[in-house]
């Protein structure tokens, strides 16, 4: 079982002791390039000798200004860069190894951006200054805020780079960011590489420290099977003095029962756990402590009971994710949690309660993007909280349908939600999660290739996945896709010797609970187009688009008095000042999707003095687009990125939505010029008669289906629908 990035919140501070300001600093533009080496994974050359102070001064400034063009988020560089603008903002300026005793406070009450931007205050002042004992220590600091928050590729970057720069007292940096090390590996399953980081850990910690990296490595032995050199490992530590180290020893205690064949035993421990958490952080231990019970019951035999506990712990959980105050966190801290939720909609499943799993499942996905989405409707409460079956199942027209996926590592659940009631799908074929992502992607794969035998795949493809939903044609359906379904065009798939695009309306969205707010949010939308067609960008990184300029030029005949850009108008800097004000935005270009980085997902917009100026996902998050009821993306893969634990969709679709997008057209695959300028067209002659948005989006990839020389599903299909179902223009 994952353990939460927060279990241990308070715990490093006991230890981690700040010592004076070093004297004898290398020159900040010295250790700035050691900075760059490290990251590279190179050993940092000797600094030359100290520069006058003149001299340093302005490599101080060369280096930061350099560092402050870098755009890499969270990368060590650009929290330098963030860093400075935030200690030149300070009243009053601190040492550095102060804002690490900050950055450890903070972590310590969950507030992990505030912590990481604690340490990045200090990491500026280690590069400002050349003080490589405070560089080590900012980087231990940056590794344990984001280790705790669950996202682990920073917490190891951050904590190998600690390791370059140990400093005075080596154990202080090395101890810790070894551990995290171990943390990392525990978590991504890798165990015997965590108990080998734990154990070097042990020797590299001071004798304070040692017994919570023992304590981990117990946890991993137990996880990796070897239960008696856990239980040796156990019985050798002494009792702290410490609740809440007191008190993670007895969940590990509790899972060591548990792997023992002890449930009985075990759960004595977990409710004594239960009933008297320990001070600071009650909330996780207490939820932690009721997982335990859960397990313990279930291995009891008692489901009934297992999943009440299950249910408690994820309402804990809740409280104690609602008091962070970045979503990055947030959505960390919900991806080390999946377990749970899936443990508590498979025993829901197993006790033939569907609506309680289909809960469950609402409340596991996408939570930073409801939260955005709930804080855009200006929602007063403290949290954003999925909607439960009967409250959307009153939402509901009586021709309307939700068909939710939820993929298990073993197998896959559906459920179908109408207003008359929700109900379980009982699926032939168990279709395990990996197997699902290989078969999605040979489908797009073959799509892709515009295959002959796509057509039959499709057909096997909605047998496995659409025939047992039992959904009669005609009626709107609106999917809510889960894990690898996300990439799936649900429109090309055939049943009943049809594609389900010619059977029934649909639309997509990344949860319910999200869609049916943005439904409330904007019903209608005035009938004012933006729109940006072929941008002038160099063609050696990518051809011309005549056929989105024509495109452009068509829809503004269906919208008169719409606002258009071409070529080097289509620019960036039009976009950022006209999006916001405009209900409608039209952008056929160039796409770029960054499936490493989302964020860094890119529209082609028009080359500025010669130089790229794209529109990034990220750009799109930082902007306010609550007026904008829809968005078309006309570009190839607009609508790809990444899909985290916690089924977060990563890229523009998270960006638009979050911005206050109400609903979002965007594409799987590389799209077809000419193809798309007839669907593009065909969708807003819809949308200026008044059509509702998925009737109008069913009309469109009918049109190009019914054009001999498009009818592959490459063609017509790339695009999803995304957020508002029902959205209607004004005529």
């Amino acid at each position: 079982m994952p353990r939460t990035p927060c279990i241990l919140i308070g715990l490093f501070s006991l230890w981690l002791m700040a010592p004076p300001v070093a004297a004898g600093c290398a020159p900040a533009a010295a250790l700035a390039a050691a900075t760059v080496s490290a990251q590279a994974g190179q050993v940092p050359p000797a600094p030359p000798p100290a520069p006058p102070a003149e001299d340093a001064s302005r490599e101080a400034r060369e280096v930061l200004a350099a560092i402050g063009r870098l755009d890499d988020a969270d990368t060590a560089l650009s929290l330098a860069a963030e860093g400075a603008a935030l200690y030149a903002r300070e009243p009053v300026k601190l040492d550095g190894y102060a804002y690490c005793s900050q950055a450890v406070e903070l972590a310590e009450q969950g507030e992990f951006r505030e912590s990481a931007r604690a340490a990045s205050k200090a990491l500026h002042v280690a590069l400002q200054t050349g003080n490589t004992d405070l560089l080590g220590k900012a980087y231990r600091d940056l590794a344990i805020a984001f280790n705790y928050a669950g996202q682990l590729e920073r917490a190891e970057q951050f904590a190998n780079l600690a390791l370059k720069y140990p400093g005075l007292e080596p154990p202080l940096v090395n101890g810790p960011a070894r551990k995290i090390l171990g943390d990392v590996r525990t978590r991504q399953g890798r165990y015997a590489e965590a108990i080998a980081a734990y154990e070097q850990a042990t020797r590299d910690s001071s004798p304070r420290f040692a017994p919570l990296v023992q304590a981990s490595l117990a946890n991993a032995l137990i996880l990796s099977g070897d239960l008696a050199r856990a239980r040796a490992t156990l019985d050798a530590l002494v009792e702290p003095a410490d609740a809440r180290q007191r008190a993670q020893l007895q969940r590990i205690h509790g899972r060591l029962l548990l792997a023992e064949g002890k449930p009985a035993e075990a759960l004595a421990v977990y409710r004594q756990l239960a009933e008297a958490p320990a001070s600071g952080d009650e909330g996780f231990y207490r939820a932690w402590a009721l997982d335990g019970i859960s397990r313990s019951e279930q291995a009891l035999g008692q489901d009934a009971a297992a999943a009440q506990a299950l249910d408690q712990a994820i309402d804990e959980f809740d409280k104690a994710r609602a008091q962070f105050r970045s979503d990055e966190f947030k959505m960390g801290l919900f991806s080390d949690l999946q377990s749970v939720f899936e443990r508590a909609i498979a025993l829901h499943s197993k006790l033939g309660q569907p609506a309680q799993a289909f809960d469950i499942s609402e409340r596991s996905r996408a939570r930073a993007l409801l939260d955005a989405v709930a804080g855009r409707a200006e929602i007063d409460r403290g949290e954003a909280a999925a909607l439960d079956a009967d409250t959307l199942r009153a939402m509901l027209a009586p021709d309307e349908v939700v068909v939710a996926y939820h993929t298990l590592p073993d197998r896959l659940l559906a459920w179908v939600l109408t207003r008359d009631g929700v109900r379980e799908v009982a699926f032939p074929v168990a279709l395990p999660r990996a197997d699902l992502a290989r078969l999605v992607d040979a489908y797009r794969d073959a799509l892709i290739r515009i295959s002959s035998n796509a057509p039959a795949v499709s057909d096997k493809i909605g047998q496995l996945l659409l025939a047992p939903l039992q959904v009669p044609a005609g009626k709107r359906l609106v999917i809510v896709p889960h894990g690898p379904l996300h990439y799936l065009p649900f429109q090309a798939l055939r049943l009943d010797g049809q594609y389900l695009i010619e059977r029934n309306p649909m639309s997509i969205a990344p949860s319910i609970s999200i869609a049916a707010r943005l439904t409330q949010r904007t019903p209608k939308a005035s009938a004012r187009l933006l729109a940006f067609g072929n941008p002038a960008i160099n063609p050696d990184v990518a051809d011309p688009l005549p056929g989105a300029e024509r495109e452009v030029q068509e829809l503004a005949r269906q919208f008169p008095g719409a606002r258009l850009y071409f070529r080097e108008q289509a620019n960036k800097d039009n976009f950022l000042k006209d999006a916001p004000a405009s209900p409608l935005v039209h952008v056929a270009a160039h796409a770029m999707a960054d499936t490493l980085d989302p964020l860094h997902s890119k529209v082609l917009l028009a080359d500025e003095n010669g130089q790229p100026n794209y529109l990034e996902a990220k750009d799109v998050m930082g902007m306010k687009l609550g007026g904008v009821a829809m968005v078309a993306l006309s570009a190839c893969e607009s609508g790809l990125g990444r899909v985290d634990n916690g089924d977060e969709v990563l890229g523009f679709t998270r960006s638009f939505l979050s911005a206050g997008t109400s609903t979002l057209l965007a594409s799987l695959w590389p799209v077809s010029d000419a193809a798309t300028e007839q669907l593009m067209t065909t969708l807003y002659a819809d949308l200026a008669k008044g059509e509702k948005v998925q009737d109008a989006m069913r009309d469109a990839q009918r049109t190009v289906l019914a054009n001999p020389q498009t009818a592959h599903p490459y063609y017509w299909a790339p695009f999803n629908l995304i957020g508002n179902w029902r959205l209607q223009v004004a005529p």
